[in-house]
């Protein structure tokens, strides 16, 4: 649904977007993640035919960036840090004019649905400039979807919303993935990400990583079990360290940690071995990597590179 090749981008002599190559399928929501300055909007400003690239090659549902670009505009959303929405205006009112300028048929039905699905039905008649910023972030989302888009770009779409707006967006952004729309999210809430990325593509100018949370945790770290001892004995981790599987050891307190390939196909026998040298196992964990420790070494790596 999203290809790009070599993808680059320059502002004079900076280079915002270094040959990124990324390919995302029809129905997934893709994460793309970096820091402040990473190339993330330029790269969505690219891909919805707000501006040009400098060289290389994008599709968007099958259209070329540069070419088509009247044609993507028209089967993208887009969700900006900041939208802009007419402060005078009513919700109703913003999201009329927007669909009238996608041509969207059965303008009125369309707006009320979108209205109703984000809980903003009963204030639609208000000007938008006494919304709060989580209304006014969900009456953007709508304006977004008005038009049915084949892709959905969201650029920090819980960004200074509070809990219960938040909430409200992720669950909203659930449903769009099980409708089946292809989103792709830019986020700096790394546990948002983590919960609804299919993939994840870290970025610093260039590609970092890309795969999925799960494979970019063991990639970088392996898995961790955890043995609960009653007692730690040094016997323990050498015995444990001497097996094929075990990649390394660590010992907290009295608790073993191993690096362990395939736990669920390994971790019996490394039960039994613990057991039969007398060890008193109070149970067994694994140590769960988050996305942030993923982030925060790749950008790092990504820095010294």
């Amino acid at each position: 649904m999203i290809e790009t090749h070599d993808l680059c981008k320059r502002f004079g002599e900076i280079l915002a977007v270094d040959r990124l190559t990324i390919h995302v399928q029809a129905g997934e929501v893709f994460g793309f993640l970096g820091p402040n300055g990473a190339g993330k909007t330029t790269t969505i400003r690219i891909l919805t035919a707000l501006i040009g690239h400098t060289s290389g090659e994008a599709k968007v549902a099958g259209k070329q960036v540069g070419v088509q670009d009247d044609q993507i505009r028209r089967c993208v959303g887009i969700l900006t840090e900041t939208p802009g929405l007419y402060d005078r205006l009513s919700a109703e009112r913003n999201l009329a004019f927007f669909g009238r300028l996608y041509e969207v048929e059965n303008l009125s039905a369309q707006v009320e649905q979108y209205l109703r699905l984000l809980g903003l039905w009963e204030r639609r008649h208000e000007p938008v400039g006494a919304y709060s910023k989580g209304m006014r972030q969900k009456l953007a989302i709508a304006r977004a979807l008005l038009h049915e888009p084949q892709v959905l770009f969201l650029d920090e779409p819980t960004s200074g919303l509070d809990p219960e707006a938040a909430h409200l967006v992720r669950d909203f952004i659930s449903s769009l993935k099980r409708e089946g729309r292809t989103i792709f999210l830019c986020t700096h809430n790394l546990d948002e990400a983590d919960r609804l990325c299919d993939r994840i593509a870290i970025f610093n100018t260039r590609l970092l990583a890309l795969d999925s949370p799960a494979a970019l945790r063991r990639q970088l770290f392996g898995r961790t079990v955890v043995f609960h001892l009653r007692q730690f004995e040094p016997r323990y981790a050498e015995l444990v360290k001497s097996w094929p599987f075990v990649h390394s050891t660590q010992v907290l307190d009295a608790r073993l940690l191993a690096v362990v390939d395939e736990p669920e196909t390994n971790n019996p026998a490394l039960v039994r071995a613990l057991v039969e040298a007398g060890a008193q196992i109070q149970f067994v964990g694994e140590l769960r990597r988050t996305l942030e420790d993923v982030y925060l070494q790749l950008v790092e790596q990504g820095r010294g590179g």
